[in-house]
């Protein structure tokens, strides 16, 4: 590929961060991971990368949230991605991204996994890659299980390792409210802490293949906060609220001020809370803020990682 055809061009992506609407936890395996099933719901809080040939491959951050504690180097999954591609295209230069990040930092929001989303479809354009879509779902999964979603966007079930995507009918909208916490656990840090719960002999029986409850893909088709907050959950949560106790006070405020339901999205710090509407999320999102909190309205489910503008 000749560097003059690409040199000048500027491919601009915008991804979503998502929320876990259902998320169930198997056993640990032998190889000590564990399969979930999950529905994820991509919402409207967004990451947007920019992609420019450069002699190596860089990255900067900026956003709308902290970014201070996202890694500028290969630990950083947007240059991971990119490396990728470049690799799979047979590119010998580099790649400069621009992030700019509208998603809580490890947030339990899949924040990164987006950004990871972004530069794969970025690259490829800037490229003038002929990855298929199947293709970059592929080099996502070696990125990890969140990255899959965040190209395909709007609601799925997700089983396996999470990275095993089934498109769920959705009809209308749902509207959230998000709100963000300084501190909360590691992802291995709250399946150990769920393993370590399951031990306790009274906490929960044996449990088979993890499987997403029929109410919940039942309330999305239909349309139905109410019926979704009845039937939402989240198994990393009491290992969440047991180690952040603030947590749970949060929940607790969320509904008392009119939310359908409150969740730990993954294993937090964030926290979503459901609302019946989007007149509703605005009011509720402003409660909290009157109170400390720095929460934002959003609404799913929105489209995956797709190309806004080409310089």
């Amino acid at each position: 590929m000749s560097l003059s055809r690409v040199s000048e061009r500027r491919v601009h992506v915008r991804a979503p961060g998502k929320v876990n609407v259902f998320f169930e936890v198997g056993q640990v395996q032998p190889d000590g991971y564990h399969d979930v099933a999950s529905v994820y719901q991509a919402v409207s809080m967004h990451e947007d990368v920019w992609a420019t040939i450069s002699d190596d491959f860089t990255i900067a951050v900026t956003g709308d949230v902290d970014v201070s504690g996202v890694p500028l180097d290969d630990r950083n999954l947007a240059v991971r991605a990119a490396r990728l591609v470049a690799r799979e295209l047979g590119w010998d230069g580099g790649v400069h991204l621009e992030v700019h990040k509208g998603v809580p930092v490890a947030g339990g929001m899949g924040g990164g996994s987006a950004d990871a989303a972004a530069a794969l479809v970025a690259v490829n354009e800037l490229l003038d890659g002929r990855l298929s879509t199947a293709e970059l779902h592929a080099l996502g999964a070696q990125l990890g299980a969140d990255v899959p979603f965040a190209l395909r966007g709007g609601t799925a079930v997700g089983t396996g390792r999470g990275d095993e995507l089934a498109p769920a009918l959705v009809r209308g909208r749902f509207d959230w409210v998000f709100v963000t916490h300084v501190e909360g656990l590691s992802t291995p840090e709250a399946y150990a802490g769920l393993d370590a719960l399951r031990a306790e002999a009274d906490i929960a029986p044996a449990r088979g293949v993890p499987a997403v409850d029929p109410a919940v893909l039942h309330a999305l088709r239909g349309a139905d906060p109410t019926a979704l907050a009845a039937a939402t959950r989240n198994d990393l949560q009491e290992v969440a609220v047991r180690r952040r106790p603030e947590l749970g006070a949060l929940l607790d405020e969320g509904v008392g001020l009119g939310a359908l339901a409150g969740l730990v999205s993954g294993s937090g710090p964030t926290v979503a809370f459901l609302a019946s509407d989007e007149r509703s999320a605005a009011d509720l999102a402003r409660s909290l803020g009157d109170r400390g909190h720095a929460a934002t309205a959003a609404h799913g489910p929105v489209a995956g990682a797709r190309i806004l503008t080409i310089d």
